[in-house]
């Protein structure tokens, strides 16, 4: 019997492990955990103190509240089981997920970390997914690009804006490091543009990985293209089949996460893709589903069955209680198995009104859904609140072809236009600009594209590659123009308003669907943001692969305008200590 028919089919849903065991110091998944508010320092029926902002741009127009939200955060290792199988990770406050991020809109984060990993020890840093980072690049937590890594012993305090408001979420970008545990959601208070009653909070899926991600980035690099997860998880939960833990310490019946809903009330649930690899398919058993933002972006409400997030993506949603008091149901996310890899794609999660029994087991039926393709919604569907149009004609275009390769030495890795990236932690590269030099022909493998002055860039990205890659820019948000298979013809879908957001799906490239089976995406930024931007695939396996390009933006202000603090040369002076006494055993891109 799968453990998704034990599931069904089980009389109760007491957990069998602690969440202590489980889960550490998080309170995600649990009937604990606390509702959202309207907005921090307002109670969840008080009204945003923002106006409506119709007719305003809200992607430049932050308010400077002057509040400094302080979170300070230890990483270290640990052993959990949240899904019954013990495994040692590495995590943040003790918790899996890490603890929420939150924040008014134009307040400012300053975040503490405490880099205590030991046995062994390895360096970190963390990224704001979806923060612009205007004016402080160097705090975007890429190592290589924008900062050398937190050292083991070292302490790094990032300090930065909430500049955009919604939904989204921080993760390691050491390696694939986040995927063993340093990841947690973040929420942005803003205006409110679509009504609700409700709001549950962050709605992490990701796929789970028995194995260390070390050993993950071992065979990402070698022959296979990608590891197969082991399991996929809502808030951080869903029971493993003990019986497959091959005599790995592991206890059944685990538990799955609990939400409350209230009939006639609508919920905002806030979803993030934090996994690795896994395309999720989302949906709740008898209920519509209405997205109002993808990504950090407002969209005009669509109604659908099934939400598709790729990683890194997130979709904010509004469901409508229309069960009774007493009633159960099954919340779902799918991992496709059209599209990705992994052993156990079911994940679940409980959903009981306010006067159902919350230790009974749902009898609800599934949404039915096609599993056939690996896109985001169509692009005539997702069109953005707020009109922005892009420039009639951008100031560079850059075709890019992605394409999984051996290199020199006979291992497989992910190629854009011929080069794979790989990063030095020593030499980030935003620091190098930042004191006059922005060539570097004998580091080819840094994969830097140089701007200088440009408006507006666009890329074409194209790949006949058999898999899927949700591509995510740093720094930016970016219109989606068209995508597709083939050649791109030129249209742009909907020129007024595209789409607009910071992680965008690319589908598989498909034999069956053109003479080359060459699938690609055409995107397109203003280039207004000072700095050294990561471009890449963020499916783990394929970023530890190399699937990378550094976007470099006005170069001049960069050296002659920017305040770079004091505090990025010592983080490189700790950094350069630790390494030159250690083996620091790169074996991937590095990021």
């Amino acid at each position: 019997m799968s453990i998704l028919s034990f599931l069904l089919g089980a009389n109760s849903l007491v957990s069998g492990v602690s969440q202590q065991l489980s889960n550490g110091a998080s309170q995600l998944g649990t009937l604990n955990a606390p509702r959202l508010p309207s907005y921090l320092g307002g109670d969840s029926n008080a009204p945003s103190p923002y106006p409506n902002n119709s007719g305003q741009d809200p992607y430049n127009n932050a308010p400077d509240t002057g509040v400094v939200r302080k979170y300070e955060w230890e990483i270290s290792r640990g052993c959990l089981a949240p899904d019954g199988f013990l495994k040692c990770g590495i995590f943040i406050n003790g918790g899996y997920p890490g603890p929420l991020l939150e924040a008014n809109w134009g307040d400012t984060f300053q975040v503490t970390i405490h880099n205590n990993i030991t046995g062994p020890e390895e360096g970190t840093s963390l990224h704001w997914h979806g923060l612009n980072q205007k004016g402080t690049p160097w705090f975007d937590g890429v190592p290589g690009a924008s900062q050398c890594p937190i050292a083991p012993g070292s302490s790094f305090t990032y300090t930065f804006k909430a500049d955009q408001y919604g939904s989204s979420w921080y993760h390691a970008h050491f390696s694939a490091q986040y995927t063993d545990g340093v990841f947690g959601p973040i929420v942005i208070y803003g205006p409110i543009h679509e009504q609700y009653d409700i709001d549950i909070g962050p709605v992490l899926l990701n796929d789970y990985y028995h194995t260390p991600y070390y050993q993950n980035v071992q065979a990402s690099i070698g022959k296979r293209f990608t590891p197969s997860s082991d399991n996929n998880f809502i808030n951080g939960k869903m029971p493993f089949d003990c019986s497959q833990a091959g005599g790995q310490q592991c206890t059944p019946n685990a538990g799955v996460s609990k939400f409350r809903f209230r009939s006639g009330a609508k919920h905002r649930l806030r979803l993030i893709n934090s996994g690795a690899e896994g395309l999720q398919k989302f949906t709740i058993d008898g209920h519509k589903i209405t997205i109002i933002a993808n990504d950090f972006v407002e969209v005009k409400p669509y109604q659908v069955d099934v939400v598709t997030l790729a990683v890194g993506q997130r979709a904010d949603i509004i469901v409508e209680g229309t069960g009774n008091p007493g009633d159960s149901f099954w919340m779902r996310s799918d991992i496709s198995k059209f599209c990705s890899f992994t052993n156990q794609p079911h994940a679940l999660a409980a959903i009981y009104y306010e006067d159902a029994d919350t230790s009974s087991t749902p009898q609800s039926t599934a949404t039915p859904y096609q599993d056939n393709n690996c896109a985001n919604d169509a692009l005539q569907l997702t069109e953005p609140l707020f009109q922005r149009a892009p420039p009639s004609q951008p100031s560079i275009t850059t075709h890019i072809d992605m394409e999984f390769q051996p290199n020199a030495t006979g291992q497989m890795v992910w190629m854009m236009n011929n080069q794979s990236f790989r990063a030095d932690y020593n030499q980030p590269i935003l620091l190098l600009a930042n004191a006059g030099n922005t060539s570097y022909p004998d580091q080819p493998e840094w994969n830097v594209y140089n701007y200088g002055n440009a408006v507006s860039v666009r890329l074409i990205l194209t790949s006949i590659a058999p898999l899927h890659h949700p591509m995510h820019l740093h720094g930016h948000n970016f219109w989606v123009l068209a995508e597709g298979y083939g050649e791109w013809d030129g249209t742009i879908v909907r020129p007024e308003n595209p789409q607009y957001r910071d992680t965008h799906q690319m589908e598989r490239g498909d034999p069956t669907k053109g003479p080359a089976g060459q699938s690609y995406i055409v995107i397109e930024w203003l280039a207004d943001n000072p700095g050294v931007w990561p471009m890449h695939c963020h499916i783990a396996w394929h970023l530890s692969s190399g699937m990378y390009i550094n976007v470099m933006e006005h170069p001049d202000e960069i050296q002659n305008n920017m305040q770079v603090p004091d505090v990025m040369a010592q983080t490189c002076r700790d950094w350069w200590q630790f390494s030159g006494s250690n083996v620091v055993d790169q074996i991937d891109s590095g990021v």
